[in-house]
């Protein structure tokens, strides 16, 4: 059974938590929610699972209409950030606790709890109590409890931000798999673009308690909608720079002209902001089309295997992501490169007018 959320809204005093949230979640799918911080994704994972209510609007299961309805009533389970479990209960009664709630019976609980722990790789841990455990088995456990349930929505409020890097990419690769093998509806929600690219399926974009833009997550990535849409789904932020379309060409700032090739033809004579992720930026031109940026170094970043460089021309910041370790000096010019063809064009309303193919 799908998910519908139609005209919600979710108002405490005078703060706006969430406004005209249209959304119907087909039945399988795989959902991102991907926003900034308060940007209102944990409120909507709340009233998708019965904790809250809206203030405005309705909410369906299939054709029942659940608005009012409790989340004992509902078929739900959640995965929060922290890594909640029963201190005093086995792993494997931590697990198998919704199950018992549930009535079932015996042999049917320790086979859906032994499958559900091989799953996540804890079939070893089933005897151990959760102190004795690290922080990524411990969020393991939280996880085998909510899948065990088999429930119709999953929902997951950034069940990996506590665990360290390894462990997170670890646990994003399982759920991916552990996601497509399974039946439920599952809303799982990030602030990290890159994790949402990883999970796959459907993203929806949200900025100040409204949806911005849905769709299958690689499909909205490549063309964000609008210039708020392509900043939450950047990092590092994506590079936005201001000119005027006039004869065929771009004009940034005083020292950089641009010719209208590919995408950019169909571009009306005005004003456009464009904007180009760090990746698409170069320290060196890839072909002849290239246009040459000169700017000045403002700051270095090297994280391992890239390097983040920091550097500004005329009024615009840009960022430049760079694979292994460069050494460049603060305060020195140097020439950044960019293609045309990789670069969104927004208008005047900072709407979509042109993206790359």
């Amino acid at each position: 059974m799908g998910l519908t959320l139609k005209d919600v809204d979710k108002v405490v005093g005078r703060e706006i938590y969430l406004k005209d949230i249209n959304l119907h979640l087909e039945p399988g799918s795989r959902n991102v929610i991907l926003g900034r911080t308060l940007a209102g994704k944990t409120t909507l994972l709340r009233i998708m699972a019965g904790l809250d209510r809206p203030g405005r609007g309705r909410i369906r299961v299939g054709e029942k209409d659940v608005t009012g309805v409790s989340v004992r009533k509902r078929n739900v389970a959640m995965v929060y950030q922290q890594f909640i479990n029963y201190p005093s209960l086995s792993v494997f009664n931590n697990i198998a606790s919704p199950l018992k709630l549930a009535g079932l019976k015996k042999d049917e609980i320790s086979r859906r709890v032994n499958e559900t722990a091989a799953m996540l790789h804890i079939e070893d841990l089933l005897d151990r109590l959760p102190a004795e455990l690290s922080g990524g088995q411990q969020q393991r456990v939280a996880i085998a409890r909510a899948l065990v349930r088999e429930t119709d929505l999953l929902l997951m409020d950034e069940p990996l931000v506590n665990l360290d890097y390894k462990l997170r990419e670890e646990l994003r690769i399982e759920l991916q798999e552990i996601f497509v093998r399974g039946r439920a509806i599952v809303v799982y929600t990030t602030t990290e673009p890159t994790e949402a690219l990883m999970l796959g399926g459907n993203v929806i974009v949200m900025d100040e308690g409204r949806i911005l833009q849905t769709g299958p997550t690689p499909e909205v990535y490549r063309h964000p909608a609008s210039i708020r849409v392509a900043e939450v789904f950047s990092d590092p932020p994506i590079n936005f720079l201001k000119g005027t379309v006039a004869s065929g060409s771009v004009q940034i700032g005083e020292r950089m002209t641009i010719p209208l090739l590919g995408h950019l033809r169909a571009l009306g004579d005005g004003a456009y902001t464009f904007g180009a992720r760090s990746n698409h930026l170069f320290l060196t031109p890839n072909n002849e089309d290239d246009v040459k940026i000169p700017a000045r170094v403002e700051l270095t970043e090297i994280n391992g295997s890239e390097t983040f460089i920091h550097a500004r021309y005329d009024d615009f910041r840009l960022v430049v992501q760079e694979k292994g370790v460069r050494h460049v000096a603060i305060g020195s010019d140097i020439d950044i490169y960019v293609n045309p063809a990789g670069f969104f064009a927004y208008d005047a309303d900072g709407i979509l007018a042109a993206a790359p193919a």
